[in-house]
């Protein structure tokens, strides 16, 4: 089938939906933003419902006919542009030029998060209802979200109580990306997180240092904290944090022994210097897929300018993110952190929860619709794809594995130079041409299924 209609028709459209900036931390033009989704999907004959989100409005499209059902999940709020100055074309104009080894690019912010995918996917709605007459073989259940680029405050619940509208064969997850080499890249769960700020204060005001022979430092009380909670291979070392994890099954495993290793690669890209435990090939990508994690984001407190200054600070706090991974709660996770605090004589720091905590999720490999969508990509693509049974990074997932029961597979247009969150933020031309085919040929095969 030709395609080149319809990829030029998506061009318009992408062009069209990055204009509209729905930067969901500044609160701006979601509405507007979920209006033009709403119509871009009535015109292919969905029916839209549209839900009060906390920030913004959340869509549940449905439309379709067939024994086998697609849910879709994809969001329209973007990140900030800023910092602007950095950027080379205008961050809301949908630009195209080539890269510096010529490669064709599309640049706007949110052109690959999410606003890309989203539009790569209904271009091969249309080329599918295309061949079948104007009619889709299956049903299709979109839901979009304006509120993924601040934790999605209200997917959870949302879900949780519409779970029955949800109910699918399979979902398909909102990103996804091809490698240097061509390979498709696929994901089937995200890791749950944490984000907590440890707070430690000796007094009403700054000191002058001599009196650190008898007062206690705050940032030596964050130190011992942070040390405390990991050893030197960046496992966890707080008691319980562990009980709860679930084993990996054969499945993935097999999987993780199949993904080629870049972790050189990452290295020389990044000038890092090593990785914990010299890990490499199977052993890096089960530390990334299967194993929590403790980030420490930043140590913030005392002097920091030019020279010396000899000050005892008053207070001082810490930025954390744990990374978790199936079964653990975060609610269970900061409960065993104040006890570990606690345990180390260290109760007066005070942790403070951050933004929205979310679970892990991860899907069974061996469901027929996370095999449908891997054969899919090896046939779309012509490569073996590269399947990680978890993303390292975290995302509302969980709540339709667990209260819709779907397994949901990530597979998408993104690259390894998309800048996706920083300025400059792109899309391959070519790979998004794929995911219009991949699109296409992913519809067709569920609802074969």
């Amino acid at each position: 089938m030709d395609l080149k209609p319809f990829i030029a028709q998506a061009k318009i459209d992408l062009a069209a939906l990055v204009a509209i900036d729905t930067v969901s931390a500044h609160g701006r033009n979601l509405e507007v933003g979920a209006s033009f989704v709403t119509k871009l999907l009535e015109a292919e004959g969905f029916v839209i419902k549209s839900y009060p989100g906390k920030v913004a409005p959340i869509l549940v499209a449905e439309a379709g006919e067939g024994t086998r059902t697609m849910l879709i999940y994809n969001h329209y709020d973007v990140q900030p542009e800023s910092p602007l100055e950095l950027w080379h074309s205008a961050p809301f104009i949908l630009t195209e030029r080539e890269d510096a080894a010529g490669v064709l690019r599309w640049y706007a912010r949110g052109v690959s998060d999410d606003k890309g995918e989203f539009i790569s996917r209904l271009a091969g709605l249309r080329a599918l209802k295309a061949q079948h007459g104007g009619t889709l073989p299956l049903k299709i259940k979109w839901l979009l979200e304006g509120e993924e680029e601040i934790g999605s405050p209200s997917l959870e619940k949302f879900v949780h109580d519409h779970a029955s509208e949800l109910t699918a064969d399979g979902c398909w997850w909102e990103f996804g990306s091809i490698d240097p080499a061509g390979r498709p890249v696929i994901y089937a769960g995200l890791k749950g997180i944490v984000c907590l700020e440890l707070r430690a204060k000796v007094a009403d005001s700054d000191l002058h240092s001599s009196l650190g022979a008898v007062v206690d430092n705050p940032i030596y009380k964050l130190a011992k904290a942070i040390a405390s909670m990991r050893d030197e291979t960046g496992r966890i070392t707080i008691n319980g944090f562990y009980d709860s994890v679930r084993p990996a099954s054969s499945t993935d495993l097999e999987y993780i022994s199949r993904i080629p290793d870049e972790s050189a690669a990452l290295q020389q890209a990044y000038g890092i210097k090593g990785f914990l435990e010299n890990a490499s090939g199977a052993r890096y990508y089960e530390r990334l897929n299967l194993e929590p994690v403790l980030n420490v984001n930043g140590l913030h407190g005392g002097y920091g300018d030019a020279g010396s200054k000899t000050v005892l600070p008053a207070e001082a706090f810490a930025k954390l993110d744990f990374r978790l991974v199936p079964d653990q709660n975060p609610s269970e996770i900061v409960k065993l952190i104040r006890a570990h605090l606690t345990q180390h004589n260290l109760s007066d720091v005070e942790v403070i929860e951050l933004e929205t905590h979310e679970m892990p999720g991860r899907s069974n490999l061996d469901h027929p619709f996370m095999k449908t969508a891997i054969d899919t990509a090896r046939k779309v693509y012509g490569h073996e794809p590269v399947v990680h049974p978890s993303s390292g990074g975290s995302g509302p997932m969980h709540p339709f594995v667990e209260f819709v029961g779907v397994p949901v597979v990530a597979a998408g247009i993104g690259n390894i130079s998309g800048f996706v969150h920083a300025p400059n933020e792109n899309i391959v031309v070519a790979h998004f041409e794929k995911g219009v085919e991949y699109a296409l040929e992913l519809f067709s095969s569920v609802a074969k299924m």
